[in-house]
């Protein structure tokens, strides 16, 4: 899911949590990966990894070179293939454990903020077909490495959570079809369309909301909350979801109220909101449950707050109420989710 942004010479540095993917990948391959990154400069620091970065170009030069070297497959298919989230074991908990493909669509997001400031995959619902159209910051790709290798790891999850129901459309790729054109309907079993408007994967509607069979909706909470403390780590968070994120942490009474009162605080019209979040893939809905249990878990953990006080601060009518949702996100009722806390600041 790398992708180098050549807007321009001295692009800033992208994080290179996926070293250990490139690293299985080239092996599968039938190549040494280690003096392509020693000749590139690229860094190989499994212990700092969280903290590891590469240059755009950099990255772009890897890519070539190990495509180049690759003895028995096509590269780029087996870096998406191979893509996981060693790393970042709660995003992988979260998809693992969710009710609906729809669900899965907010890791984009958190790919984009912890992974790859560059890719963008949105949905796009068009009748009976859904569209993840994928975009890159920055000038386009002069190789459709990067693509491929998005898409490969987009089908490897369809599939690993869908099972025997995964069924895609087709693929449109913008670029025009490569030498190896044959190895992609190999490779992805479905049309591929090239030339096209948009990179997109198309597949049937339906499909987003179809139960699947892993979901597991306390662990899946507990994921997503997980995920959320790494993400409030990082400096400067942008978007539309984050910016709503904020404000509910800035005004928590916003949390027991409609969503009028939220698009005012954004200073947008409520159907404005409501046509971005659809955008997004959102509901208002979700996003308020999921700041009610960030900040009832925080709350829990630092001790200040009684749960009845916690309770009213959330908007819940009343503390049964609070209790019976908070029971369903984390899976424990408030009290022992409570005793089984660490302080967090001393309290």
């Amino acid at each position: 899911m790398d992708q180098p942004d050549r807007a321009a010479a001295g692009a800033s540095p992208i994080p290179f949590l996926t070293l250990p993917n490139w690293l299985k990948a080239a092996a599968q391959c039938g190549f040494n990966i280690e003096p392509v990154f020693r000749r590139l400069g690229i860094p190989t620091d499994l212990i700092h990894l969280e903290s590891a970065t590469v240059q755009p170009a950099q990255l772009q030069a890897a890519m070539e070179a190990c495509v180049a070297q690759a003895r028995n497959h096509h590269f780029p298919f087996v870096l998406g293939e191979t893509f996981a989230f060693d790393y970042m074991p709660d995003i992988g908990t979260f998809l693992a454990t969710s009710s609906t493909l729809r669900e899965t669509l907010r890791v984009f997001d958190w790919v984009r903020a912890l992974i790859n400031p560059a890719l963008t995959v949105a949905l796009q619902e068009r009748g009976a077909e859904a569209w993840l159209v994928l975009e890159f910051a920055g000038a386009p790709e002069p190789t459709p490495y990067f693509a491929e290798t998005t898409f490969a790891s987009i089908v490897k999850f369809a599939r690993m959570l869908l099972g025997d129901r995964a069924r895609f459309g087709r693929l449109c790729l913008q670029y025009p079809a490569p030498a190896y054109a044959g190895e992609y309907r190999r490779h992805f079993a479905t049309e591929v369309r090239f030339g096209q408007p948009l990179h997109a994967l198309v597949l049937p509607r339906a499909l987003l909301d179809l139960p699947l069979e892993g979901a597991f909706p306390a662990l899946h909470r507990q994921a997503e909350f997980r995920v959320r403390q790494q993400l409030q780590q990082l400096p400067g968070t942008q978007g539309f979801i984050a910016r709503i994120e904020r404000c509910f942490a800035a005004h928590p009474e916003l949390l027991g109220q409609g969503i009028g009162s939220t698009a005012a605080a954004l200073g947008v019209h409520p159907r404005t909101l409501q046509r971005r979040l659809r955008a997004e893939g959102r509901s208002f809905a979700d996003l308020q449950s999921a700041a009610r249990f960030s900040l009832a878990a925080q709350w829990l953990q630092e001790r200040q707050l009684d749960i009845e006080s916690i309770s009213e601060r959330l908007g819940f009518s009343d503390r049964r109420s609070f209790t019976r949702a908070f029971t369903r996100w984390a899976g424990s009722a408030p009290s022992a989710f409570r005793a089984r806390a660490r302080p967090s600041h001393g309290g």
